[in-house]
């Protein structure tokens, strides 16, 4: 199942310069945002991050204090879904939740259950390769995300980000 959701990870990071068309010229949009979650940072795909800069605006959101982080893990606890894990930390955090859960073999893990255990690990673990895809594009803060209430606020937010060093927090 890992391997499914990676190749259409990165299949739809491959179109997305289809995507971004099909959106102006059938749908009239002028804009397109291309939601791609954390499991970005896990594809190491070549290739991949090349099409996103030439074709998108990258823009990290930053938990920069404890208590978002919290509510961050508290959503990904309560409401589960699907995530991409590198081989060794899979087979690491694996082996850790047998021992504390006593479980002896994979078919005997609820999937629900590993994806609320391991979100905590898996996001901790992912915040280098965060800050790698950060140096690529531009970052704003989980609080100036919070602030925004309308398009004007959105907007106001992008330029605010753009106009520091690429990359750069607040």
């Amino acid at each position: 199942r890992q391997a499914i959701y990676r190749q259409a990870e990165i299949d739809a990071m491959h179109d997305i310069p289809h995507f971004i068309e099909k959106a102006q010229k059938i749908y009239g949009y002028p804009h397109f945002v291309n939601d791609v979650g954390g499991s970005l940072c896990e594809l190491d795909e070549p290739g991949v991050m090349d099409i996103l800069v030439e074709n998108t605006l990258i823009l990290y959101i930053q938990v920069t204090n404890a208590e978002q982080e919290q509510v961050l893990i508290e959503c990904a606890v309560s409401d589960p879904k699907p995530l991409y894990y590198r081989a060794d930390f899979l087979q690491q955090h694996l082996q850790l939740y047998f021992e504390e859960t006593g479980l002896e073999y994979a078919a005997q893990i609820d999937p629900d259950e590993f994806a609320r255990w391991v979100f905590p690990h898996l996001f901790h673990s992912r915040l280098p390769r965060y800050d790698a895809i950060a140096s690529l594009g531009y970052t704003v803060t989980s609080e100036e995300v919070d602030a925004v209430r309308d398009d004007a606020d959105f907007l106001a937010m992008l330029e605010m980000a753009i106009a520091r060093q690429p990359g750069d927090s607040a």
